[in-house]
């Protein structure tokens, strides 16, 4: 039966990913292919989080196949960090898209407070499974969803910060950004930057926790993002 939220049964990665793939939250849905789902290593120190998934995609229902993923597979081997190491996910599980007008191409369009709120239950059961160390928000959105709307990615870039859940937190760019550069020489030091960005991640992700974090159920009230 179709459903909005994560259902209590649902205590591996494995079941809320088929769960998930019945959710009618918002109206997402009924354009997309299909859920697109986190993956990756269920117990990784490092999870990655996107906007929503783009069109491959969402043809391919995983996330970070298409051109901004592969980006992302080069940017973590250069930081040193094998992609199979982490886990990777986004805020939103359904591709939001317009059509190109005059054409048949989907036009990505960023997701609406609503429809990131939408599939927070999920995100946040997500999150409660793989209990990571560090999380990494790749773009505005993401930040926004984890850290509260005021965070801008150019002010909080570089530093690590808590997350209303404990975790320590790093925002950087969204690799899409880096592949809209049109100059050679700018997306080349803008890669050199996202790298060092995943290597501060990576750096934390193996310094010990300042404290144990209690694993708190999905369902607990978020405290305010400051």
């Amino acid at each position: 039966m179709p459903t909005a939220m994560p259902p209590e049964g649902a205590t591996t990665l494995d079941a809320l990913r088929r769960a998930a793939a019945t959710c009618t939250g918002c109206d997402l849905y009924k354009r997309a292919t299909q859920t697109v789902f986190g993956e990756g290593n269920s117990r990784a120190s490092i999870m990655l989080i996107g906007e929503q998934p783009g069109h491959e995609e969402d043809l391919a229902g995983r996330p970070f196949v298409g051109p901004a993923g592969r980006l992302l597979d080069k940017a973590l081997a250069q930081a040193g960090l094998d992609s199979r190491q982490v886990y990777v996910t986004n805020i939103v599980k359904h591709f939001k898209w317009k059509s190109q007008e005059g054409g048949k191409r989907r036009i990505h369009e960023k997701p609406g407070r609503s429809e990131v709120e939408a599939c927070r239950p999920w995100f946040d059961k997500e999150l409660w499974l793989v209990q990571p160390e560090v999380l990494v928000c790749l773009g505005a959105t993401a930040a926004a969803a984890i850290l509260g709307p005021a965070v801008r990615v150019g002010t909080a870039r570089g530093r690590a910060l808590p997350s209303p859940q404990g975790i320590r937190t790093f925002v950087t760019v969204h690799p899409s950004a880096i592949l809209r550069i049109p100059d050679d020489a700018e997306r080349t030091a803008a890669m050199r930057r996202f790298v060092a960005d995943l290597r501060r991640a990576i750096r934390a992700a193996r310094r010990p926790p300042r404290a144990t974090r209690a694993r708190r159920s999905p369902a607990t009230p978020r405290r305010a993002a400051r």
